[in-house]
């Protein structure tokens, strides 16, 4: 952030010290909340390419030392549903939305390019081929070096999961406010 004298309304007279300006930005910078080692990651997408974006970025920061959360919400939830979990919700809008959209960080599809699942095998191939870890592989290893995943509590009702649909190690279901609460504290957030 640039901190200019407009920014700060200062107007110099002839008496005023010329370290003043500097003085009125330092002052102005120590309001600001303190950096922080934490990060945020809003996980709002069950397209494969995106949760391996999300999976790559928490546990990076995490192995570079950082706290992590991950907030799965809407589609984003649905890599938390155990592989085996075909179906899911309970009635019948729910529980088509699962049909059409299977859940499960294993069943992912691509946003683009999907072609009736040809396009997230070979994703899936290519990722083997260079070493590439899956999404699973760094979901695990995230939750090996401490990520938190918090659930979305409004996407739990909405598309009907229950705690036994969802894989082991989850934080306690939350709401909006609680990832609000930590954006306000001074954690920087990624959406993806």
């Amino acid at each position: 952030m640039t901190v200019t004298t407009r920014d700060l309304d200062i107007t110099r007279d002839a008496e005023t010290p010329p370290n003043a300006d500097a003085e009125a930005a330092a002052a102005l910078l120590s309001e600001r909340p303190a950096k922080t080692n934490s990060l945020v990651i809003i996980a709002e997408s069950g397209d494969l390419e995106k949760t391996w974006a999300t999976t790559i970025m928490a546990s990076t920061a995490a192995a570079s030392g950082m706290e992590v959360s991950i907030f799965f919400t809407f589609w984003g939830f649905f890599p938390l549903v155990r592989p085996e979990k075909r179906i899911t919700g309970t009635n019948w809008m729910q529980r088509a939305l699962s049909i059409m959209n299977r859940p499960g960080i294993d069943h992912l599809k691509l946003s683009r390019m999907n072609f009736m699942g040809m396009g997230p095998w070979m994703m899936k191939r290519l990722a083997r081929q260079y070493g590439v870890a899956s999404p699973g592989e760094l979901l695990t290893a995230a939750q090996a070096m401490g990520v938190k995943l918090l659930p979305c509590q409004m996407s739990m009702d909405l598309l009907g999961f229950s705690r036994d649909d969802l894989i082991d190690g989850l934080e306690e279901p939350v709401g909006a406010a609680t990832v609000l609460q930590l954006i306000a504290s001074g954690t920087p957030a990624i959406f993806i």
